[in-house]
Formats: structure tokens, C-alpha cells, sequence
């Protein structure tokens, strides 16, 4: 089953959720903050969107900024970065749904994106 890790707050994730019901599309919400994806799911994604650490971080938080994440992410290793977003649920775009049985990564909402990966 798709896992769509969300944050309620947050508004394309509010469009990503009315998409999936509006089209019959069954999935898990999980709360992004409190449960964030686990390692093997973001190196998943990680692997599914040609090893761009970058798109997996949420670029425009307030913790992503004050963290100082643009700076040291060109000097993580990608096991720093995946373990630094697995423990840190508002470190992570979104929203994020993974379904590793069907291969399907998405970050983010872009409506045709989801529409290729999800009919």
C-alpha cells in the first residue's frame, strides 16, 4: 500500500490527500513530524530520483535554514544526510509517498507526476 508521510499544515500535502481520495487511490497517512520515512525508504526515494540528496530535504523550512543543511549538505556523506531526514520528520519534503512493492517514489506534489506513477 502507498504510504503518503504528510504534515496536516501543510498545503500541497492537503492537495496531494484530496487528489488520492478524488481519484479512489487507497493509502496510509503518516505523520511526517512525528514518524518520519526510515532509512531504507529514503535511500529508496534517494535511488528512484538519481541520487539528488537535495530533493529529499524540505529547502524552504525553518529547521532546514537554521540547521545551516544547504551549507554541509555538499559535505555529508549520504548516510549522514538519510540518517540526519530519518530523524527528523521536518527535514523532509513532502509530501513523500513511497510504495517500494509497486515502485512508486514521489516527493513533492505535482499533480501529472502523481498521475503517471499512481493510474
Amino acid at each position: 500500500m502507498l504510504k503518503l508521510y504528510a504534515y496536516k499544515g501543510c498545503s500541497t500535502c492537503r492537495d496531494a490527500i484530496k487528489w488520492l481520495r478524488g481519484h479512489a487511490i487507497s493509502f496510509e497517512e503518516i505523520a511526517v513530524r512525528e514518524t518520519p520515512p526510515s532509512a531504507a525508504e529514503l535511500r529508496a526515494m534517494l535511488d528512484a530520483h538519481g541520487g539528488d540528496l537535495r530533493r529529499l530535504f524540505n529547502t524552504s523550512g525553518l529547521e532546514y535554514r537554521s540547521l545551516g543543511i544547504k551549507e554541509r549538505l555538499p559535505g555529508m556523506t549520504v548516510d549522514d544526510a538519510l540518517k540526519l531526514l530519518a530523524g527528523n520528520g521536518n527535514l523532509v519534503k513532502r509530501p513523500f509517498a513511497v510504495d517500494v512493492g509497486r515502485r512508486v517514489f514521489l516527493v513533492g506534489f505535482k499533480e501529472p507526476e502523481w498521475r503517471s506513477a499512481l493510474q
